[in-house]
């Protein structure tokens, strides 16, 4: 179908929601489209296969700006970009930290924080995810479409 899974995720015991988000593998934004598709080829797989008991909601959607980190690659792939991790155990009596994606290596990541160079085991992490910032933001207006664009130029006026 040319997309990849990013996470899923259900939520809620008695009629779940079950959030499933891809993104394209050739890295342009995802459209309602394609949610749809991907929708559409998943309802018909889970209806097959069953591995949800009783009725459940179905939610399509990309990852976003501030996209969840959740494999290693994810961490090299958006190297020098502004993440927030969250540990399982604290580390010098924290377990939240901010800073600089700087790679993957022997199953640490690297964070620049303003405090200094921090190393977390890919393990010990429970949460992780990107941050939007100004730099973020502008690269994200200058891929979309002609449409978005024009409607965020007036939405600054």
């Amino acid at each position: 179908m040319g997309f990849a899974l990013v996470r899923v995720l259900v939520s809620g015991r008695h009629a779940p929601t079950v959030q499933v988000m891809a993104e394209r593998l050739d890295s342009q934004p995802m459209s309602v489209e394609a949610c749809a598709e991907i929708s559409r080829a998943l309802s018909a797989k889970l209806d097959v296969e069953d591995p949800v008991a009783g009725p459940y909601t179905l939610e399509i959607s990309s990852p976003g700006l501030d996209r969840p980190l959740v494999k290693a690659a994810d961490f090299d792939r958006f190297g020098g970009r502004t993440a927030k991790i969250e540990t399982h155990r604290p580390r010098d009596g924290r377990r939240r930290f901010q800073g600089r994606l700087a790679g993957v290596s022997g199953g640490e990541v690297r964070l620049e924080t303003p405090e200094g160079p921090v190393t977390i085991a890919l393990d010990d992490i429970a949460r992780a995810k990107l941050i939007i910032d100004d730099a973020v933001l502008k690269e994200s207006l200058r891929r979309a479409p002609e449409g978005a664009q024009h409607l965020m130029r007036a939405s600054r006026r």
